[in-house]
């Protein structure tokens, strides 16, 4: 095969429920990998929040519609050889089918690398991929594919109920569901077929209670094909995979079991004739002795990412190569840097995979959890147990109460058994703690919460073993708590302490994790990997490192208000860190994301982002190198400024920041004391600490009022009160007092990126919101540079940030959300953080913004970095940046805009002038049907 000169990567455009950062990772991983080979790149993206999206990523990024009219007029101008289809979610996967079917890619003589588009049409159209997989001899449930109400309710009659409907070519199970009654089969089936593009469901026996598995494989074009990683849902069919808790490898099965499922996914690929990577689900029944296949996904995927985490083996980067030409055995196996990629991961340790939904951020959703996909995202833990490696995944989820310990006290199960077992443990995002729950109390043991869920009997054994654990860990020995997997968070609430005196106590006895080497061999081989887990066992010998090390703190699972910006951000970072000649080191746990590649930095640890693991992290860094590492917490979000106070008790120098500072611009009051004394101005309010002040304060300032808790991201707590009623209903939730209490000023709202070298700041761009105050800057259009303000009212603005910047003696970057209204610039917040905005103001100016904000925080000064101080010139560009949301995934949620972010991502359009990008960017949103 020759290799093309230019190749058409199709990205998967805004993160939505179902499609998210896992496709940025994917699509960094083969734009690498192909331009490793002398391949330009071609990449169409509209995601602007993506590493993907810039040049020295994606060669020739053009961040425009995922559209078929916008793909056609980029290959008439670009002239591609080839476009690689696989790699952008289903978005990208329907983008290829569309042109092809257009006569697009024959009018152009494109070819199609890797999986042929008969393959993807034969896995995604349900029917064919029915016909296929009986054609080689596997079983799939009784099924009929249909495209009308009528036959599918027919269909429904002679099989009975319960049946699951399947549209055809969708993500994250869109459209889809269980139906138990006619009446329910004619919603769903009507809803399918508004889904699927193709106007196509599968209606299909319902294998409620069978046990779910995944088989990750890859294979070139000589038939080689291999299983990456097997996956195990803890979870019953019944519950979408992305929602589910997800195990690898597989634990509850015997091993001739799981060679015939993963004989049965060899068998499909290769009759499918695929060329890369793909995903393979089956239902296997509780006693293991039958088997369906459910379905086929000809792509990387969520899954792929997981897969590649939890074994070390890149797949998205080896079936970039394979899409190529390349073989599997003539690339070499990546975690070794010997023997060929066509060797099977084997693995001596356990992941967990738990999701992260955002039912807490919308109480009134429907928390239910069925075959259409609910989770934001995900997060991830490793350890050499099952159990160990389930409370680290419950740590990494950042719950905020409701961690292992958490019980909900409205379940009552400290008074009485409830009634009904099974509807209790219906499956909702809190089912695993109502699980540990009635264990606790005694009302329920193993074996009958199996039979009551239809999860495998180990798994409620392996819970019911940590509950046991945990009775036992008041009055053991620290060393015997630890190494039953319990956090020191766990252990100072199970003892009656303060979480520090548990960490004093391990420090004095020496008593500190291990860790250990992901080699994708089990150890066979040595490995080269940097890629590490802690654990409580016997340690890896690690070699001491000859460069001091700058720890990257990542920002976690991707919820709605703390997105894929921040990986952006994280990952830009360890590149500025590394080009520094210093060692990029990165904690996070999120599997979806570029920055747990191990590629993208010096060192990945794979941990919970809480204060106990970063510490510990800090420890060993400390230990490896010879001096304490510095530690950046700028670039991850809410998650890492959160750690600034206990980072700072502890000794640690933070980068370019203090613990003083943040607690200034997150705390309401504090933040409005800094304008007073700066002489800036902020909006009128007051401070209150309970019903009768927050009345008050409405009574002295009039509404409308914005009512603000501290210590938020996403607007998470804020309200805008314009009427009395808008008082009562907030009176009738739970309110995290104090609150500010600000008048709501109206005009231009504004978000303001500033960099600071202790000295002098510039600021690269302002955003100009477009949505009057009141709505999050998350929700609203924005465009950048301001197209309604002079310029000197940007400068005012502008300063105004650097002045906040100066006086907080902050390094590195900063944002600042103000209002201009007439003559008034009033400053609402300071985050002293990248903000979401970062990477759309990186990609309308072309600067590299997180690298320079870096080597501020190092000590760099400006003059160093090559950047003039003020308020930088417009960029030739202009660039406006849509919301979109999928919160039609979540029945019962307001999705009316206002202060609490409710998107899920976000699209740019970019031209020369307003108007156009204006256009660029409602026709990138409308694409996603937003």
């Amino acid at each position: 095969m020759t290799a093309p000169r230019s190749v058409l990567v199709i990205g998967s455009g805004p993160i939505m429920i179902g499609q998210a950062a896992e496709f940025d990772y994917a699509g960094v991983q083969a734009c690498l990998a192909l331009r490793g080979e002398g391949v330009e790149t071609i990449l169409v993206n509209s995601n602007p929040a993506t590493v993907m999206t810039d040049p020295d990523v994606g060669g020739k990024v053009l961040i425009g519609p995922l559209s078929l009219a916008y793909l056609e007029q980029v290959i008439a101008e670009h002239r591609p050889d080839a476009v690689l289809p696989t790699l952008g979610g289903q978005t990208g996967l329907n983008l290829a089918v569309a042109l092809d079917d257009a006569g697009v890619l024959d009018r152009y003589g494109i070819s199609v690398l890797g999986t042929p588009l008969s393959a993807v049409r034969a896995a995604e159209d349900r029917g064919g991929f029915r016909s296929l997989v009986t054609g080689i001899g596997e079983p799939v449930p009784e099924s009929a594919v249909v495209e009308s109400v009528e036959d599918g309710l027919a269909f429904m009659r002679h099989l009975g109920a319960p049946v699951v409907i399947r549209p055809a070519f969708t993500l994250g199970g869109g459209g889809g569901g269980f139906a138990t009654t006619l009446d329910e089969a004619r919603e769903r089936i009507a809803n399918g077929l508004a889904a699927s593009p193709i106007g196509q469901v599968l209606v299909e026996r319902s294998l409620l209670g069978w046990y779910e598995i995944e088989f990750e494989v890859i294979r070139d074009g000589a038939d080689t094909a291999i299983a990456i990683c097997g996956m195990e849902n803890m979870d019953p069919m019944g519950v979408h995979t992305g929602d589910s808790i997800v195990v690898a490898p597989i634990q509850t099965l015997p091993d001739p079991v799981v060679q015939r499922l993963r004989r049965c996914a060899l068998k499909i690929v290769r009759a499918l004739k695929l060329e890369g990577g793909c995903n393979v689900q089956l239902a296997v029944s509780p006693d293991g002795s039958d088997y369906r296949v459910i379905e086929v996904n000809p792509r990387v995927s969520r899954s792929s990412a997981l897969a590649s985490k939890a074994t070390g083996y890149p797949i998205a980067r080896v079936a970039a190569l394979v899409a190529l030409g390349k073989r599997l055995h003539e690339l070499p196996n990546p975690a070794t840097g010997g023997n060929s990629a066509a060797f099977e991961p084997a693995v001596d340790y356990v992941v967990v995979k738990l999701p992260r939904w955002p039912f807490d951020k919308f109480p009134t959703a429907d928390r239910s959890l069925g075959v259409q996909m609910k989770a934001t995202g995900e997060a991830m833990a490793i350890d050499r147990e099952f159990g160990h490696a389930l409370l680290k995944a419950i740590r990494s989820l950042e719950p905020r109460g409701r961690g292992w310990l958490w019980e909900d006290s409205a379940w009552g199960l400290a008074d009485a058994r409830p009634d009904d077992i099974q509807a209790f443990l219906s499956p909702t995002d809190n089912r695993l703690w109502r699980l540990i729950a009635l264990l606790r109390h005694g009302h329920a043991d193993a074996p009958a919460l199996s039979a009551a869920t239809g999860i495998a009997p180990w798994f409620c054994e392996r819970l019911a073993e940590l509950v046991d654990a945990e009775r036992e860990v008041v009055g053991a020995p620290l060393q015997t708590a630890k190494r039953a997997g319990f956090g020191d968070a766990e252990i100072a609430t199970l003892s009656g302490v303060p979480q520090v005196a548990v960490r004093r106590a391990r420090v004095r006895s020496g008593l500190a994790p291990a860790y250990r080497r992901v080699d994708t061999c089990a150890g066979e081989f040595p490995a080269e990997t940097p890629y590490f887990y802690s654990s409580y066992t016997t340690p890896e010998v690690s070699p001491p490192a000859d460069r001091r090390s700058v720890i990257v703190v990542g920002s976690g699972p991707i919820r709605i208000g703390q997105g894929i910006e921040f990986d952006y951000c994280s990952v830009r970072a360890a590149w500025a860190i590394r080009d520094m000649g210093l060692d990029a080191v990165v904690i996070n746990n999120n599997p979806e994301t570029v920055s747990t590649d191990y590629d993208a930095c010096s060192r990945l640890y794979f941990e919970p982002l809480d204060t106990e693991s970063v510490l510990d992290v800090i420890d060993h860094e400390r230990a490896l190198t010879g001096e304490p590492p510095h530690v950046v917490l700028t670039f991850g979000g809410q998650t890492a400024i959160d750690l600034a106070k206990d980072l700072a008790y502890a000794d640690v120098p933070i980068a370019g920041l203090t613990a003083e500072a943040i607690e200034t611009t997150e705390d309401r009051e504090r933040f409005a004391r800094l304008l007073d004394e700066l002489g800036l101005e902020g909006p009128r309010g007051m401070l209150a600490g309970d019903e009768d002040q927050l009345l008050a304060a409405i009574g002295q300032l009039g509404l409308p009022v914005i009512v603000r808790p501290s210590w938020v991201i996403g607007g998470r707590g804020i309200a805008v009160l314009r009427e009395r009623a808008d008082v009562a209903a907030l009176l009738e939730t739970e309110i995290g007092w104090p609150l500010r209490v600000d008048e709501l000023v109206e005009g231009v709202e504004l978000d303001i990126d500033a960099i600071s070298d202790g000295t002098e700041w510039c600021v690269p761009g302002i955003l100009e919101q477009l949505d009057p105050p009141g709505v999050h800057s998350g929700d609203s259009v924005a465009v950048v540079p301001p197209q309604s303000l002079s310029r000197a009212a940007q400068e005012q603005a502008a300063a105004a940030a650097g002045r906040i910047a100066l006086a907080l003696g902050l390094r590195g970057i900063l944002n600042v959300q103000a209002i201009v209204s007439g003559e008034r610039v009033v400053v609402i917040e300071a985050n002293p953080r990248a903000s979401r905005t970062v990477p759309v103001v990186a990609k309308a100016t072309g600067r590299d913004v997180v690298a320079e904000a870096v080597r501020c925080a190092l000590g760099a000064t400006l003059s160093d970095v090559g950047v003039a101080p003020g308020l930088a010139p417009d960029a030739p560009l202009v660039a406006v940046k849509a919301p979109v949301g999928s919160l039609w995934r979540l029945p019962g949620v307001d999705t009316a805009l206002g202060p609490e972010m409710r998107s899920t991502g976000e699209v740019l359009g970019l031209a020369p002038d307003y108007a156009e990008a204006l256009v660029a960017a409602r026709s990138a949103a409308a694409a996603h049907g937003s």
